[in-house]
């Protein structure tokens, strides 16, 4: 019973970061950043910046929540045995992942070239990618959450 705890404590921890981070930086880092950074190039590097650290955290938020929730399934009987709520948050949590893969190896690799040429309009337009991907991504956390709480009453 205690490693099933330990599991869970680790897959919501995880899945807490990842979902609390991207609303951090869509709703409050970006916007504050584009308020007091009205110049381009002061703006995109910071949030360069910024992004390079959360990905970071994201890449082993994912690790830790695949490994624990695959554990967490595996303990329990599996998946055939798993109530609509499980399937739901593993569909959508595969369906964010790789829309983060696809942030992490297409739009941000992007960015960072921007970045370091000093071209403001090519950093700009995988900053707009990136935002769009993460909005989807915040969303669809909230439906995990939705679907690991509100799962449980159905």
């Amino acid at each position: 019973m205690m490693i099933v705890a330990a599991l869970l404590l680790v897959h919501v921890l995880s899945a807490a970061f990842w979902v609390g981070g991207m609303a951090t930086v869509h709703l409050a880092v970006r916007p504050a950043a584009a308020q007091a950074l009205i110049e381009p190039p002061r703006r995109l590097a910071l949030m360069h910046a910024v992004l390079d650290h959360f990905f970071l955290g994201v890449t082993l938020a994912i690790v830790a929540l695949l490994a624990s929730g695959f554990a967490l399934i595996a303990l329990a009987g599996g998946f055939a045995v798993q109530p609509p709520r499980v399937h739901a948050m593993t569909g959508l949590g595969l369906v964010m992942t790789a829309i983060f893969v696809v942030i992490r190896l297409r739009h941000y690799p992007r960015l960072q070239r921007g970045v370091a040429a000093g071209d403001w309009p090519a950093a700009g337009a995988a900053l707009n990618a990136i935002r769009q991907l993460v909005a989807v991504n915040l969303v669809l956390g909230v439906l995990v959450f939705a679907a690991a709480l509100l799962g449980r009453a159905l």
